[in-house]
């Protein structure tokens, strides 16, 4: 790179008078972590200005992952968004999606830069990307997370700069990055470790597409999650029983393997869990967020690594991390989501990933982000990514939720994210379904026998014995018969004592 600039430093509303109405723009962010912060809330107050005055003024917004409260909901509050991917978060934005006022591309997160690359995101005409620094001649030193701000840098037309000073300048030390060629033209990605380094500290741009700098001193917006509740202990009970009835079967090491682990409160009781289980090993992980409870784990020793695209932390904790870097950093690695999420690291790693659903069916289909089918939560995020290619793949739900009004498992999902062939185990608070080495009837008598709540195992007997004969046995006419009650009463089984199940 041969331009060496001094750039100059502009205000937000300075900084937002570049971007029109229709333009694309990329933002930093996976989670709210990383994520820009000064110019969406200009972005939104500009749109709010134009709109009072009857003009149009929409963008189409990509990220690495959800950024809530950073990104989405300032613009959908203003109705400022058009278009989005690859993944969402944030209650406005998702009823925007949803009455399709607001176009969205749910996606594997690990496929994002390469559709940037291809251009079948169109032109990215801004990149608005948060880091500690940026050198003269256009090294980007970002900021909690990766995510797929290297690409968003490399190959938008225009770039501003977020400099935040509230983060600590030795998060270069925990990055690892990498933007990858071109197929055919890739080579295989050497990590045999999750600790492994192949890449460079920093992102690059071009200095004479920068914009400007503008500057600021806030922490990232990482809500806390809520304390995982006797549902939850109960499912990290039975991971965690199941773990080691592999590792004494012999199919996990003794040394244990890498583990992914999703997003929440339910997640965060099964890290607990393993920690606490004193034949578990002090273990590592490969996967895409770090949360509040991994810190936890690494200061007790019991995470001795962790490689992942996204530092998810409360500020507190985030300052708890900076204040005893001389401890974490020879202990993270930060990468691109395109190699955070690599199918072939996960399977030669061995990875065992952990992760959530809305509900799944007796066959052991997968939904994790569409209510009814046909509205949308959040999106599939990396979860595809890592059970498609896991070692062991482990889904996860309570039983019921609303009291009962809801079973999580039903006779089909009427939208699937990860199938049958991927999903290995499904675990609730009632039990642990190991489906490997099962076929379709046997999958399904597992499930109801032992995953589905008392409440609606006889209604899941009588489904599956008036199913049609098959190789996978349904009946079509009453296939979808709760999520239509749910829809039409508010319940799945309308005449269920909630009481009782309360009780029980």
């Amino acid at each position: 790179m041969s331009i060496v600039k001094q750039y100059p430093k502009i205000s937000p509303e300075e900084a937002v008078s570049h971007i029109f109405h229709g333009a694309t723009v990329a933002f930093s962010g996976f989670t709210n972590a990383g994520a820009a912060k000064l110019i969406p809330k200009a972005i939104a107050e500009q749109a709010h200005r134009l709109h009072e005055k009857s003009k149009p003024y929409k963008i189409r917004v990509l990220t690495g992952a959800s950024s809530g409260a950073s990104i989405d909901e300032p613009l959908a509050m203003e109705s400022a968004i058009s278009y989005r991917s690859p993944y969402q978060s944030g209650p406005k934005l998702r009823s925007q999606i949803n009455s399709q006022e607001v176009e969205y591309v749910d996606m594997h997160l690990s496929h994002m830069s390469q559709t940037v690359m291809g251009g079948f995101q169109g032109k990215i005409d801004f990149a608005v990307i948060e880091a500690t620094e940026i050198s003269p001649d256009g090294r980007v030193y970002l900021t909690s997370s990766i995510g797929a701000s290297p690409a968003y840098l490399k190959y938008a037309d225009r770039v501003i700069i977020e400099v935040n000073h509230h983060h600590s300048k030795r998060l270069r030390e925990m990055a690892d990055i990498l933007v990858m060629p071109p197929p055919p033209h890739r080579f295989p990605v050497p990590f045999h470790h999750p600790l492994t380094k192949i890449g460079c500290p920093y992102a690059v741009v071009d200095p004479a597409k920068v914009i400007g700098i503008v500057e600021n001193d806030a922490p990232d917006q990482v809500p806390k999650f809520t304390p995982g509740d006797e549902r939850s202990e109960k499912i990290a009970e039975h991971v965690v029983r199941f773990l080691l009835d592999e590792m004494l079967a012999g199919r996990i090491p003794k040394e244990f393997l890498p583990l992914q682990a999703g997003v929440g409160n339910v997640a965060n009781s099964v890290m607990a869990a393993l920690a606490r289980n004193p034949y578990i090993p002090p273990f590592q992980m490969f996967t895409e967020v770090f949360q509040n409870s991994l810190l936890t784990l690494m200061e007790e020793g019991r995470l001795t690594g962790a490689s992942t695209t996204s530092l998810t932390l409360t500020p507190d904790m985030l300052d708890r991390m900076y204040n005893n870097m001389d401890f974490f950093a020879p202990k993270i690695v930060l990468r691109p989501q395109e190699l955070s999420n690599h199918p072939g690291v996960i399977r030669r790693l061995g990875v065992i990933s952990i992760n959530t659903a809305l509900e799944f069916d007796i066959y052991g289909n997968v939904n994790s982000s569409h209510v009814f089918g046909t509205d949308i939560m959040n999106g599939i995020g990396g979860s595809g990514e890592f059970t498609r290619n896991a070692y062991i793949s482990i889904f996860m739900a309570p039983s019921i939720a609303k009291g009962g009004k809801i079973s999580a498992v039903v006779p089909m999902c009427p939208h699937i994210d990860n199938n049958e062939h991927s999903v290995q185990i499904v675990v609730t608070d009632q039990g642990l379904a190991d489906l490997r080495g099962l076929g379709p009837k046997q999958r399904a008598e597992k499930i109801i026998e032992t995953c589905a709540h008392p409440a609606y195992r006889e209604y899941l007997w009588k489904y599956l014995e008036s199913s049609r004969t098959g190789h996978i046995r349904h009946n079509l006419e009453k296939s979808f018969e709760l999520h239509v009650n749910l829809m039409e009463n508010g319940m799945m089984l309308p005449d269920l004592d909630l009481e009782k199940v309360a009780a029980a």
